[in-house]
């Protein structure tokens, strides 16, 4: 079961193909062994490891591959829904229920979207610099601040922005496509 808009179809297809393969590839390429190549000073195994579980208490890959799985979640849910019921894709926009169903589901992804997009930037800003100052006093006893370098910087800043603008695309995608459906409800475009 295709979703019901143009617009839907084409999100899937851009949700599905260049976000996963962005991540995939690109992000192995860029993020793959970071704590290995994150050194601080003194290098230390120990100070490396604090201070590099200071600097990604959880790391972009992991997060966007938990964004990716929570915003299929709503999508899936009326998948099940409709292949359960048997619904035919033409009925999704002519039966009430089913249409407020489908458009909670996109209002769903939207709300997922914006909170995941708000974490992003919680977590991992909008530039990764050169140099994280760590407090590696745990280690020490006493307040201490070891300097690390951090691996390729410019790239990850680069991908970080990347993801910023894939998530903004998402979002205006999901808006569209309730705009799709409203008009199609009000009559100004046909249903398909």
């Amino acid at each position: 079961l295709r979703p019901p808009t143009v617009i839907g179809q084409f999100h899937t297809r851009f949700f599905g193909s260049v976000c996963i393969f962005f991540l995939g590839v690109l992000g192995f390429a860029v993020y793959g062994n970071e704590a290995l190549h994150f050194s601080c000073d003194p290098d230390k195994r120990e100070v490396n490891l604090l201070c590099y579980n200071q600097f990604r208490p959880i790391t972009p890959q992991v997060f966007w591959v938990l964004q990716l799985a929570t915003v299929l979640v709503p999508g899936i849910f009326f998948h099940i829904y409709a292949a359960c019921k048997s619904i035919k894709q033409e009925d999704i926009l002519q039966k009430l229920f089913y249409t407020v169903f489908y458009i909670f589901s996109v209002f769903l992804r939207i709300i997922l979207e914006a909170v995941a997009f708000w974490l992003q930037i919680q977590l991992f800003g909008f530039n990764v610099n050169t140099i994280y100052m760590c407090v590696v006093g745990a280690l020490e006893k006493k307040l201490n601040i070891s300097q690390c370098m951090v691996p390729q910087h410019f790239e990850k800043t680069i991908f970080l922005i990347a993801m910023y603008t894939f998530t903004v695309i998402k979002v205006v995608l999901c808006a569209a496509e309730m705009f799709e459906i409203s008009c199609r409800w009000l009559g100004f475009l046909k249903t398909q």
